[in-house]
């Protein structure tokens, strides 16, 4: 076999837990159909906090999916992370007990850590005492925890790693997977999982001023909108079982398609008078993937729903495509953004446009911002043959990274 940067890495297996589905089918279902996940909390009592819209995954029994002594282990996060590893396995119809455990590696993102673990045993430690702290305390809110509880359910010891770069770090992980498969690994499961909606994982998410505060689900998330007042806080996750294409190809696998290309870049720091480095990014992982921006056919933007932010994202799209040149779309106006979970959730969705010629519309956008010149996918799905799909993705304070994926 191969070793070194002529390798391909391609996405054999998917699994997704979303607000608007558990699961791949159920999520994309609902995805195309634009239909909004996003409600009122219900998870805590919203009345002493701003925040009063956001994106719950309904329906979650992890004791339902997940053996008892797990989720007394772990976090929300991690428990959504282990049922799409599980999921991406069968998709991708591979037995770990049947490769070699040095060829399996794990490569995950997190962004807000186990929130809601940590505030219930922190609240135990003040009320009870130090004795009624649980053991898992120590390792349950941890952002590697994904990664090692997944490693450890499937006996993967390849090389693994965690990405901690807020919005971002769900791209940063799969393009590792890549380096982890030119490196000589055959499979890696890669994404991010993330879930916040503790008193203080909430409170968390207040001070940057960037979260929308409007009460109505219908328009509390406007990408590129001129009623744009902030983005929705949503949790979720997604993994992709990422392999090597000479490996797929003699298991008799279908790949949804191949991680082409990718980049990342970081903002300079306030007060230089240098511009922010999104169209950088974006170029890299053109360059890196071999294609011209007039091969890609769709890209799945990062939609902040902040109108300077969405303003900037725009421009950057212009100048490497030219004004409106190129269909976009933001699908996670179903879900609110993900943090880390968010941008491995859109490259589901990209490699899912890649097979069925397929894009999901934006939801809820009705009066597109003239400052912003994007052909924005509204209303209904768009059907169109998608054979390269760029996906973008921002974190606060300067992170910018883009994957490209190609058909195979």
């Amino acid at each position: 076999m191969n070793t070194g940067p002529s390798k391909r890495a391609v996405v054999t297996g998917l699994g997704v837990v979303a607000p608007t589905g558990i699961g791949v089918k159920t999520y994309w279902a609902n995805t195309l159909d634009g239909r909004s996940a996003l409600a009122p909390m219900t998870r805590m009592d919203p009345s002493g906090y701003p925040i009063k819209v956001i994106g719950e995954v309904p329906d979650f029994d992890p004791y339902a999916l997940l053996p008892s002594r797990v989720v007394v282990e772990t976090a929300l996060m991690t428990q959504f992370g282990l049922v799409c590893a599980e999921e991406a396995l069968l998709d991708g119809e591979l037995d770990p007990a049947e490769q070699p455990e040095y060829q399996m590696s794990v490569v995950t993102a997190n962004a807000t850590g186990g929130a809601e673990f940590g505030q219930r045993e922190m609240q135990n430690l003040y009320a009870k005492g130090p004795s009624q702290v649980g053991a898992y305390m120590a390792i349950a809110w941890f952002y590697a925890a994904n990664s090692g509880q997944i490693s450890i359910r499937h006996g993967m010891r390849g090389p693994s790693g965690v990405f901690i770069a807020d919005q971002v770090g769900g791209l940063e992980c799969v393009g590792q997977a890549r380096r982890v498969i030119r490196n000589g690994t055959t499979f890696v499961l890669s994404g991010g999982t993330d879930s916040s909606f503790s008193p203080s994982g909430l409170v968390g998410q207040i001070p940057p001023g960037l979260v929308s505060l409007s009460d109505d689900p219908a328009r509390a998330y406007l990408p590129f909108d001129t009623a744009a007042s902030g983005y929705v806080p949503g949790e979720g996750g997604a993994i992709l079982l990422v392999e090597e294409a000479e490996s797929a190809r003699a298991r008799g696998v279908r790949p949804y398609g191949e991680i082409a290309g990718y980049a990342t870049a970081f903002d300079p720091r306030p007060g230089t008078g240098r511009g922010p480095n999104l169209r950088r990014a974006i170029e890299g992982a053109l360059a890196d993937a071999r294609c011209a921006p007039a091969d890609v056919d769709v890209v799945f933007a990062d939609g902040y729903g902040v109108p300077e932010l969405d303003r900037l994202e725009c421009r950057a799209l212009a100048e490497v495509f030219g004004p409106a040149a190129v269909p976009v779309t933001v699908p996670k106006t179903t879900t609110g953004r993900l943090y880390a979970a968010g941008p491995t959730v859109d490259l589901v969705a990209a490699l899912l446009a890649v097979r069925h010629g397929v894009v999901p519309p934006t939801v809820n956008v009705t009066a597109p911002s003239p400052d912003c010149p994007v052909d924005l996918i509204l209303g209904d799905p768009r059907e169109t043959a998608v054979r390269t799909a760029l996906v973008i993705a921002r974190g606060h304070n300067g992170f910018n990274a883009a994957v490209v994926v190609k058909a195979v």
